[in-house]
């Protein structure tokens, strides 16, 4: 006879029986696996560009000059922001909508996902469209100084309709985390946690 305690055997907790229409329902949303492939492959293409752009960088630095420098490298953080953005759609997006990833516990789990469902997602994915925007407006404020020459690839209105547009982006983001605020004291106010 051995003195150790035996461990108490824990029995798996059944699964719940589900219809065979509610089978297939639920089942769909591997059907969205392809789409997160192909954003991979959509990432793939944002690496090359990155270091096609860096060779650029690299193979013009003695006869550029800063401004075309600074807008190289504009478009260098560009393209990482985007491909960021990828990240973030495509991890998410699998953990809250297709499956778990079950990363708990790994060194490399992102800080993010271990909170994250459709609004935070929502929010994070607004506030990179931003990020993303601010960094393509910035390029064109720096060439804006070109404006009315034959060097400029902007026109007044050109920039305007940026400026409008990030401006949209801005107070739709504002907009999403008021409206996830507001249902966030709601839910809390129903659950008796005001």
């Amino acid at each position: 006879m051995s003195s150790e305690p035996q461990a108490a055997s824990v029995a798996p907790s059944p699964q719940p029986q589900i219809g065979p229409f509610a089978q297939l329902i639920f089942g769909s949303r591997w059907l969205q696996v392809p789409l997160y492939v192909g954003l991979i492959i959509a990432q793939a293409v944002y690496v090359l560009l990155f270091l096609k752009e860096l060779w650029h960088l690299v193979a013009h630095s003695f006869d550029a000059s800063e401004q075309q420098i600074m807008l190289i490298v504009l478009g260098l953080i560009d393209v990482v922001m985007i491909s960021n953005l990828l990240v973030m759609v495509i991890v998410g997006g699998y953990e809250t909508f297709v499956s778990r990833l079950n990363l708990s516990g790994h060194p490399d789990e992102p800080e993010w996902l271990s909170h994250v469902n459709a609004s935070v997602l929502k929010i994070k994915l607004a506030m990179a469209i931003i990020g993303i925007s601010s960094i393509s407006l910035l390029r064109t404020f720096i060439e804006a100084g070109n404006l009315g020459t034959t060097r400029s690839n902007f026109t007044e209105t050109g920039v305007m309709w940026q400026v409008l547009i990030h401006l949209t982006f801005i107070i739709s983001a504002i907009g999403i985390a008021w409206v996830d605020r507001l249902s966030e004291n709601g839910h809390r106010k129903e659950n008796g946690h005001a």
